[in-house]
């Protein structure tokens, strides 16, 4: 028992640098803007993160294993650890990167390091929400910011009321967009692990508590501690230093990154469109990171562009490059080592 859960540890480890730098931009804008505390973000973000993984974490994981579908634990083990330390080490920078591209890269380093085949279908398919997400969060953080002030303008109550309602809707947003993000990304902390999980499935009357979904339980934990212990650094980048934001503006910046994350995590929705001839969005874990920094930026450009940290930016940017390779080479790295120096079959 100890072996498994030491073997797990990796993924545990991934879903803490998780909450520690992706998960914790859900809310990164309301604290940053002081509307919302640290504490209340980091528990009812925790909460429904949980639950978002439980729940509805299957549909990204199918898509990351069709990428490279790791089939030893040690070597899952080891493409988590190199995802891990490639977010930790983006952590301390105080860059929000993509846990999703630190985990693709791993995978792919898995792939070469075991000489196998990467389905480049999904590889495409994969970089190209990379592009899709900041873009579409970028769009409709532009349109919401213009239905939201054209509402404000219309309501006819005092500042105190409209600063109450908008506290709320911040943490009501926010919850939405915990549980989107743990549905889409919990396939970044323990998908390479579903095809080899070491549970079974437990029928408990007549709900079903499956392999895959106990996997899932412990990633959400994990996130759930990472945002609690450490994500208040990245929260400061991008709720204040990219762009000032108005409480408003905030709540437009979390409504539209919530919205990308579950348009790229639904399975329900996705069969809804499918159903009446309408294109789908891929199931693919995104990062929510670029979602909050594209809303950012699409607030930015609403109000004419004007105050956008381009410096900010452009650190953000070299992250979301250097991270895929960053993780691919230390994955390769650590694989050899964990081979040759541990003798643990990091591949069949």
């Amino acid at each position: 028992m100890f072996q498994l859960f030491f073997l797990l540890s990796s993924g545990l480890f991934l879903g803490w640098s998780l909450g520690a730098n992706d998960a914790a931009n859900i809310f990164g804008t309301a604290v940053g803007t002081k509307m919302i505390q640290f504490r209340t973000a980091a528990i009812v973000g925790s909460i429904f993160v949980v639950l978002g993984a439980v729940i509805s974490g299957a549909g990204t994981t199918e898509t990351l294993g069709k990428l490279g579908a790791v089939n030893a634990l040690p070597g899952a083990f080891t493409v988590a650890l190199a995802a891990a330390l490639t977010v930790l080490w983006m952590t301390r920078l105080k860059l929000p990167v993509s846990t999703s591209q630190s985990i693709v890269g791993a995978i792919i380093g898995w792939n070469l390091y075991a000489n196998l085949p990467t389905d480049y279908s999904s590889l495409t398919k994969i970089v190209t929400t990379w592009v899709l997400c900041p873009l579409l969060s970028a769009l409709f953080a532009f349109l919401f910011f213009f239905i939201f002030r054209f509402g404000v303008s219309r309501m006819r109550c005092s500042i105190i009321r409209l600063d109450a309602y908008t506290r709320l809707a911040l943490i009501v947003v926010g919850a939405f967009g915990a549980y989107s993000l743990g549905a889409n990304n919990i396939a970044n902390v323990m998908g390479v692990f579903v095809p080899i999980s070491p549970f079974e499935t437990t029928d408990i009357l007549s709900f079903s508590f499956t392999s895959a979904q106990k996997l899932f339980l412990l990633g959400g934990l994990a996130i759930a501690a990472g945002i609690i212990t450490y994500s208040h650094k990245v929260m400061e980048t991008v709720g204040s230093n990219l762009y000032k934001l108005s409480p408003v503006a905030a709540l437009v910046v979390v409504l539209a990154s919530s919205a990308v994350l579950f348009l790229f995590a639904s399975e329900g929705l996705e069969f809804w469109l499918a159903s009446r001839g309408l294109p789908t969005f891929p199931l693919v874990p995104v990062s929510s990171s670029q979602a909050v920094v594209g809303a950012v930026i699409g607030i930015g450009l609403a109000k004419g562009g004007r105050n956008i940290n381009f410096g900010v930016l452009g650190r953000i940017s070299i992250g979301w490059v250097t991270t895929p390779i960053t993780s691919g080479l230390l994955a390769y790295i650590l694989l050899f080592v964990v081979q040759n120096l541990f003798l643990m079959p990091v591949y069949n």
